[in-house]
């Protein structure tokens, strides 16, 4: 069950904690309480200058939160690769062309999702900058309470948000004070963030609490150092990437060459994520042997979880909506809730997985629903006729489905999480924490490091294919990017590791090439032309035009 202390972050935060930004550094966040009132005391100040900032972790409103809500960081991560796919079903979820152009990667300069993507990640980072800001102006009053902690977990906090929009955006502002103007602002090239995200972490993580805060208790759903090492061996995996600050020129850096200042030690991108995936490994997290329990409702006791948005049908307003969108109304009906009939899994994840063959990889049946659909019970689900049962047709699949026979049941659809059947709000509001990091991941990650930096990865990559009752493989890049689909389905990952394995911008089902796409500048979104217009100069990211609609 929930306990008090993350009640306590999203009942008795600082109101205006959760003010909207309302235009990138147009507005600045103004405090609801009397600040000699709302910052008297450490524990006013830890309340109100750290706790409340979780209050963004998730969200209830479209591109609010890191996961949960639509249209946001999720959606922009997996509806445009080869995982996710939300056909055209006649009338529903054309949405003005919004779904496809995701997909096709023409999501243009003026898009609103990307624009209020930015917007929210931005508002979080000001909120940061202004808690840090809130906390020394405390310490030089009050020197004899160590505030250094507080300090530690805001300066973690932030840069997770800022390797969330460099990893967007590419070449970005680096905000670092709530009272900035627009005109002050000034763009940093990709390479200078990167390396800016890996430094507060690095400072951050040896005054960070070792507890695992996917557990209940004091540290719940907050940064530790173990979500801090997660995100450390994340950005060194990805090091060639962000290290590139001309990503359309075919060229990047070469990862045994970039090195990381790491307890003293110069090691190569490589050798940083084993590192700090063998610091998670001494944290004590290990591979479930339920691979559903990590998802399954009050998932809090999952040892594989290592950072979660904390849910509660009755206490908190963080929704999760990708079930509920997923499923047929019939089929969300059975279960007592609702559903919009949407999101499905491409081709490329059904031969990846080895649907329909003697082969087909376990988790199949753990992440996606598909064929005859039953209830709770085990009662087949009918359509609107009561005749016919409810069949999904996952290889019926296509960006418009319209008019065909199938244009409701075309799809494998998610299944990842377990039903709460007693969720509310349509089955958006349950008690399934929803999983940002874990430990498989992790596991995964040490493969492929120990693969590019010339080591044999078996061992790692084959204690995640075991647990899942899978057949060993050999751990080879192509072996690493398909498992990575499998076990992390429907996480939120596959955008970046199409990038960083070079194939997300290659055509695949459905989705040819955009003009000059060869050249990589899809890898990252536009800088929304509202933002540009706000301040001139910020630049375009390359390959981006104010006249053309991609």
């Amino acid at each position: 069950m929930k306990t008090l202390s993350y009640l306590i972050v999203l009942v008795l935060g600082v109101a205006g904690m959760l003010v909207s930004c309302g235009k990138f550094l147009e507005e600045h966040p103004q405090d609801s309480r009397d600040e000699e009132t709302a910052y008297a005391t450490l524990q006013e100040l830890y309340q109100n200058g750290v706790l409340s900032l979780y209050n963004h972790i998730g969200g209830y409103a479209d591109s609010q939160g890191l996961q949960g809500t639509g249209r946001g960081v999720y959606d922009l991560n997996t509806f445009t690769t080869d995982e996710a796919i939300m056909p055209t079903r006649g009338g529903d979820w054309y949405d003005g062309g919004f779904w496809q152009g995701l997909y096709l990667h023409r999501w243009g300069v003026n898009n609103d999702a990307i624009y209020d993507t930015w917007e929210y990640l931005y508002q979080v980072i000001i909120l940061c900058n202004g808690s840090l800001e809130k906390i020394n102006a405390y310490a030089a009053l009050h020197p004899n309470d160590d505030v250094n902690a507080y300090i530690a977990e805001v300066r973690a906090f932030r840069a997770m948000f800022y390797y969330y929009t460099m990893d967007l955006f590419g070449r970005i502002p680096l905000v670092l004070s709530s009272g900035d103007r627009v005109g002050d602002v000034r763009q940093e090239e990709r390479s200078e963030v990167f390396r800016f995200i890996v430094d507060e972490l690095q400072a951050a993580a040896p005054l960070l609490s070792e507890e695992h805060s996917n557990l209940p208790g004091l540290y719940y759903g907050r940064i530790t150092r173990p979500v801090v090492y997660f995100l450390l061996a994340k950005l060194a995996l990805n090091a060639e990437i962000y290290s590139d600050d001309n990503w359309t020129d075919g060229n990047k850096p070469d990862g045994s060459q970039l090195f990381f200042e790491v307890e003293g030690q110069q090691l190569n991108a490589w050798e940083t994520v084993k590192y700090y995936c063998g610091k998670i490994t001494a944290s004590g997290y290990i591979l479930e042997p339920d691979y559903t329990q990590n998802f399954a409702v009050f998932n809090e006791s999952s040892r594989e979880n290592i950072f979660v948005i904390p849910m509660s049908k009755t206490l908190y307003t963080n929704q999760f909506i990708y079930l509920f969108r997923s499923r047929h109304y019939n089929h969300a009906k059975a279960y007592g809730l609702s559903g919009e009939n949407g999101s499905s899994a491409t081709i490329e994840v059904l031969k990846t997985f080895g649907y329909d063959t003697p082969e087909v990889d376990p988790r199949f049946e753990w992440c996606y629903f598909a064929g005859a659909v039953k209830d709770l019970d085990g009662n087949q689900i009918m359509l609107d006729d009561e005749v016919t049962p409810l069949v999904y047709e996952p290889w019926q699949v296509a960006l418009d489905v319209s008019g065909k026979p199938y244009e409701k049941t075309a799809g494998a659809r998610m299944k990842k999480y377990e039903v709460d059947k007693t969720g509310l709000k349509d089955g958006k509001l349950l008690d399934n924490d929803i999983v940002l990091f874990r430990y498989a991941d992790v596991l995964l990650m040490q493969s492929e490091a120990q693969v590019r930096n010339g080591e044999n990865g078996d061992t790692a990559l084959n204690a995640v294919r075991g647990r899942a009752g899978a057949s060993s493989r050999p751990a080879t890049l192509a072996n690493l990017l398909a498992e990575r689909q499998m076990e992390l389905a429907w996480e939120g990952w596959r955008r970046q590791d199409m990038i960083r394995f070079g194939i997300f911008t290659q055509a695949y089902s459905f989705r040819p090439q955009i003009e000059n796409e060869e050249s990589g500048f899809t890898t990252v979104f536009p800088i929304p032309e509202k933002v540009i217009t706000m301040n001139q100069s910020l630049e375009q990211n390359i390959g981006y035009k104010v006249t053309v609609s991609y």
